[in-house]
C-alpha cells in the first residue's frame, strides 16, 4: 500500500476525498514540423544596427525594426535580407519586427586575433571586397592586405585592391606584388576621377575594409555625396589613423555608369584575426593550383617547406609560374595561425 493510502486510512479519509486536490496533468502542445511561412512578408535589407534596433530599407523607405525573440542575439547583420512583419510604413515612432533572415550568399568573418576561437560575422551578402590602403600617410601594411584578402577568399568574395593617396607615393611596387593574383587594382588620388572605381562597383554589393586613416570614408563620400561619413587625420607620431566610422552601414550607390549597386562601409580595423580560416579555403581560391595538389602526400598543407608537395613538382616541370606559386604561399602564410593550422 502506498504511503498516501496508509495515511488516508489512519485519518479515516477516503482517497476519493482528495481527488480534487491532485496536481493537474501537464498539458503539452503536440510538436509539429510545420514552420511559419513568411514568404509573403515585405523583404528589406539591413542597412545599419544601433543598440538593438535594425534600420532596414524596404522599397526605398527606411524602416526601424526589432528582431523576433526566437531569432537569437546575433541573428541579423548588416547586408542581410530580412522578412519584416508589422508596421513597415517607416513613419516616425513605428517599429516593425524581423520575422526571418533570408539565406545568405556570403558572410565575411573575422576573429579578434589568431588565437580567438569565436568568429565574428561582419557583413552578409557581399560579392566583392574592396581593400582600401594608402600608399603613404599611413604607409601600406602588406601583411594586413594579405590577411583581409585571405578572409575574402575564405568567404567566396572577390577581392579588389584600392590604392589611395597616389599623389604621395608610387603604386608600382604594390601593383607588381598583387598582379600574379589576378586581383583588380585601382589607384586614386584626391579630386581624381573615380570612373574606374564606379565601374567596378556597378551592380555589385561591395564591402569596404581597411585600417584607419587610409581614406576609406573620404572615398565613400566621393562616391556617394550624401553619405556624410566622418573623416579623420593620421597621427604624426604613431602613423595611425583615428577610428572615424564606428559602425558598418550599407549605402546605395547613385545610378551612374550604367548600373547601381551597394557599398558597405565598415569601421577601420587595426587587426584581422584568421583563426576561422582553413588551408583548404585558401587553396580553393587558386583554382588553377588545385589539380597539382592531387600528387601531394596525405596531410600536405601545400605551404612553405611542404615535403613532396605537388606544387613544387609542377614548378620544377615548368607548368606553374614561380610568381603565382609565391603569391599563393604568401596568402597561405598570412592565413596560417599557430593553433589552428
Amino acid at each position: 500500500m502506498s504511503p498516501r493510502a496508509r495515511g488516508a486510512m489512519g485519518r479515516n479519509i477516503s482517497l476519493d476525498d482528495h481527488s480534487g486536490f491532485d496536481r493537474p496533468a501537464k498539458r503539452t502542445r503536440p510538436r509539429t514540423k510545420d514552420r511559419p511561412n513568411y514568404s509573403e512578408l515585405p523583404l528589406g535589407r539591413v542597412i545599419t544596427i544601433d543598440r538593438g534596433r535594425y534600420r532596414c530599407q524596404v522599397d526605398g523607405r527606411m524602416v526601424s525594426a526589432a528582431k523576433a525573440r526566437g531569432l537569437g542575439r546575433k541573428a541579423a547583420i548588416v547586408g542581410d535580407l530580412v522578412r519584416l512583419d508589422g508596421d513597415v510604413s517607416g513613419e516616425e515612432g513605428t517599429l516593425a519586427r524581423i520575422a526571418e533572415v533570408a539565406e545568405r550568399t556570403t558572410v565575411l568573418r573575422r576573429t579578434a586575433d589568431d588565437t580567438d576561437p569565436f568568429e565574428r560575422p561582419i557583413v552578409a551578402n557581399a560579392d566583392q571586397l574592396m581593400i582600401v590602403t594608402a600608399l603613404a600617410d599611413p604607409p601600406p601594411r602588406v601583411g594586413m592586405i594579405d590577411r583581409i584578402m585571405v578572409a575574402a577568399f575564405d568567404a567566396g568574395i572577390e577581392p579588389i585592391l584600392c590604392l589611395t593617396k597616389a599623389d604621395l607615393a608610387s603604386p608600382a611596387e604594390l601593383i607588381a606584388a598583387y598582379e600574379p593574383l589576378d586581383v583588380p587594382v585601382v589607384v586614386t588620388e584626391p579630386d581624381a576621377d573615380l570612373g574606374q572605381v564606379r565601374a567596378l562597383l556597378a551592380d555589385h554589393v561591395t564591402v569596404f575594409v581597411g585600417h584607419s586613416g587610409v581614406g576609406k570614408s573620404t572615398l565613400v563620400n566621393a562616391l556617394i555625396p550624401d553619405a556624410d561619413r566622418a573623416t579623420g587625420v593620421v597621427n604624426d607620431v604613431t602613423g595611425r589613423g583615428r577610428h572615424t566610422s564606428t559602425s558598418a552601414i550599407a549605402l546605395e550607390l547613385p545610378d551612374v555608369e550604367g548600373g547601381s549597386g551597394w557599398v558597405i562601409d565598415t569601421p577601420g580595423v587595426r587587426s584581422f584575426g584568421l583563426s576561422h580560416v582553413t588551408p583548404e579555403s585558401v587553396l580553393a581560391a587558386f583554382g588553377d593550383l588545385v589539380e597539382y595538389t592531387e600528387e601531394c602526400p596525405r596531410g600536405c598543407q601545400h605551404g612553405v617547406d611542404a615535403p613532396e608537395c605537388g606544387l613544387d613538382a609542377a614548378l620544377a616541370r615548368g607548368e606553374l609560374a614561380p610568381e603565382r606559386l609565391a603569391s599563393y604561399r604568401r596568402m597561405w602564410q598570412a592565413g596560417r595561425s599557430t593553433d589552428s593550422w
